[in-house]
């Protein structure tokens, strides 16, 4: 992600401490069990430093980021209701209900010079709209404005955005509706400065149009958004139906599973409360366990613990006078003393303990989890559907893989949306038949089976694993939808060990690293794919939301925003090309359009996101590793902006997604189908 300068350091510490840690409660009130609920919400931050100052903060901000032509910045994030407040008193707001108007910027005195880098005419099923991308010798200071002439002799204009990242300018953009009866055909580009170039308008996206289907060519396989089970059987009924055509390969790193150990607090927060942790899992037992705090009824008792039927009963000590005196430090000293083999005590998030603990009724441990009991609570088998005519290594292998963070619930329809189409068309379609002829595919429909299960049951806006890597401090049951890993940022290429930046060290962030490269087996099971088989050539990571299509490189440093290092010229021409032909397959569907300035390399586009899957599978393994964010934005024409559809839209507008990128998704097929290796 973007940048910090040092100018930003206190805001962000103050930010990074308070998203990481619920306020503890008043000191009257019950210990809470149940975490703050969160939303998504379209927030407006005041310019490149504050949201520079927002990503370090740690904050749960999605892949969609939109610049403004004000100076402000757009993005999307998961927050509950007190970290908007917070965030609201450093400046931050909610999004506009209109698009902002242009703010006004000094200029440079002197002429500057101007690139138009591209502009390009979409097609879409929103309208017709105008893209520009130019650059101005002056930077972001500059003050362009585009204007154009096009058929019937019309003609528009309007001011440009500068895009600018961890202090970079990368240019300035212009994203604008027009009319279908005046396409756009020069355009010429301005500066206040004095500074002009002119181009000729293209279409986008100019690709290689997909391969004509058979009459009969069969799509519109999927009804409803599928947990991790329901995905699981579908593939292998997959197998079932066309074993000649599809191998199933169970991954060699089973997931910790949808399971946690079972937790209770008990007493007044902060100085006066405990928290209980079991041992085993809840399902393991962890949940049949309870405490209580007893009062002996009598002066100078001792403090004493006992285990009975499940039950830890704490005996209270007493002062001479007959009042309980047992503070929280001592009780959790008893208890680990006594009923260790059950449980671990530790004091209420870090604090001291020296609060005096009351007499409290027995508590009930839970792990807190709600799916029913047919998900299983043991760790999880991922599986890969392997599918091809040659499936011996001989033909050019492709890779999707789909739902690394768990709320992300229209990627897994994709794949099998794709599986499906490859297998029922393979006898009637032959498009379809020559892509399993020359290729050999695996499709994952879901890395983090763990997470994407919390996410149906538990915590819809869960993003990461399961996996609790906190220490006591924060780890009490009402920060449980802030623990786990993002697995996107758990690779070993461009990571956080190594420098780069886009990933937290903190775990409650919601892109938390992990405690090491690959310290989860979602990573390594995607990495194991690449190992195992080396033909794979090509892979696709499908996410949501925004509307992007990017490759590497995905992480810089950020002194000097030096990033990993780029692909050479052919390389990237080549990534450039394929881009296009699978962005006419998603065009093809129902003239949904990728934008071209989100088209590209992640750090020239989105951010720096340092340890994810892609760079690792190109940097050492030479693999074309491609990212979707699929879920394009919806223009509303009478608020005059571009509105985000989120990580679960209604199931219609998921399922058109999943129609879509399915389409672009086999048109990557059909890239590797005639890719020849150079």
């Amino acid at each position: 992600m973007h940048g910090l300068r040092a100018s930003a350091l206190v805001l962000a510490i103050a930010l990074a401490a308070y998203v990481a840690v619920t306020p503890a409660a008043p000191a009257a009130a019950p210990p809470p069990t149940e975490p703050e609920p969160t939303r998504l919400v379209t927030i407006s931050v005041p310019g490149q430093a504050a949201f520079e100052r927002l990503v370090a903060s740690g904050a749960d901000l999605t892949e969609r980021i939109r610049p403004q032509s004000d100076g402000t910045i757009q993005v999307d994030a998961v927050l509950t209701q007190t970290e908007l407040a917070l965030l609201q008193r450093q400046g931050v707001s909610r999004a506009p209900t209109r698009a902002p108007r242009p703010k006004a910027t000094p200029g440079a005195t002197a002429q500057d010079q101007i690139v138009i880098e591209r502009a390009v005419y979409l097609k879409t099923r929103d309208g017709y709209f105008l893209s520009v991308e130019a650059t101005s010798s002056a930077g972001a200071t500059a003050q362009l404005t585009t204007s154009w002439t096009g058929v019937r002799d019309s003609t528009g204009e309007a001011p440009m955005v500068p895009y600018v990242d961890a202090n970079a300018y990368l240019g300035h953009q212009l994203a604008q509706p027009v009319p279908a009866a005046a396409r756009p055909l020069w355009v010429t580009v301005t500066s206040a400065s004095g500074g002009k170039a002119d181009a000729r308008v293209r279409e986008w996206p100019d690709g290689e149009r997909p391969d004509r289907r058979h009459p009969g060519y069969q799509k519109d396989f999927v009804t409803q958004y599928m947990p991790p089970g329901q995905l699981n059987d579908r593939i292998k009924r997959l197998h079932r139906e066309f074993p000649k055509l599809t191998d199933i390969i169970a991954l060699p790193y089973q997931t910790n599973g949808y399971r946690r150990r079972a937790q209770a607090t008990i007493g007044t927060p902060p100085a006066a409360a405990i928290v209980l942790t079991s041992k085993a899992y809840g399902s393991e037992g962890g949940n049949d366990l309870r405490a209580e705090l007893v009062d002996p009824g009598g002066a100078s008792r001792p403090l004493t613990v006992s285990v009975g039927a499940g039950t830890i009963t704490v005996s209270l000590a007493t002062d001479a006078t007959g009042a309980t005196s047992s503070t929280a430090v001592q009780v959790v000293a008893a208890i680990n003393a006594a009923a260790g083999s059950l449980v671990e005590a530790s004091g209420y998030r870090g604090d001291a303990g020296a609060g005096i603990m009351a007499p409290a009724a027995a508590t009930a441990l839970s792990d807190f989890l709600k799916a029913p009991a047919t998900v299983p609570r043991t760790p999880w088998q991922v599986l890969a559907l392997r599918v091809g005519v040659h499936r011996d290594g001989s033909r050019t292998g492709v890779l999707a893989y789909a739902q690394e963070h768990a709320r992300e619930w229209v990627p897994p329809l994709v794949t099998i949306e794709t599986a499906e189409r490859l297998l029922r068309n393979y006898q009637r379609d032959p498009a379809t038949r020559k892509l399993l002829e020359r290729t050999d595919i695996f499709i994952v429909p879901t890395v983090n089976p763990d997470g994407a299960n919390y996410s149906f049951y538990d915590y819809n806006s869960q993003r990461k694993n399961m996996t609790n890597h906190c220490p006591a401090q924060q780890a009490d049951p009402a920060l449980r939808n802030t623990w786990g890993v993002d697995v996107n940022r758990n690779y070993a290429v461009g990571s956080l060990s190594d420098g780069y930046f886009g990933a937290s060290a903190n775990c409650q962030s919601g892109n938390f690293a992990g405690p090491a490269e690959h310290s989860e087996p979602e990573s390594r099971n995607v990495i194991w794919l690449a190992q195992r088989f080396g033909n794979i050539r090509f892979a696709m990571n499908v996410h949501s939301y925004g509307g992007y299509f990017m490759w590497p490189p995905g992480a810089y440093k950020l002194d000097g925003r030096v990033a990993l290092p780029r692909p050479t010229a052919a390389q990237e021409a080549y990534f450039l090309k394929a881009a296009r032909t699978i962005e006419e397959g998603i065009a093809a569907e129902r003239g949904t359009v990728t934008w071209p300035q989100q088209t590209g390399p992640v750090t020239d586009v989105l951010y720096s996101a340092a340890g994810n899957s892609a760079d690792e599978l190109w940097y050492d393994f030479g693999i074309f590793g491609w990212d979707f964010e699929v879920g394009n934005d919806v223009w509303n024409a009478e608020a005059g902006r571009w509105e985000g559809v989120g990580f679960q839209p209604e199931f219609a507008e998921g399922h058109q997604e999943a129609l879509e990128y399915a389409s672009g998704l086999i048109s990557l097929i059909g890239v590797a189908a005639d890719y020849r290796e150079r």
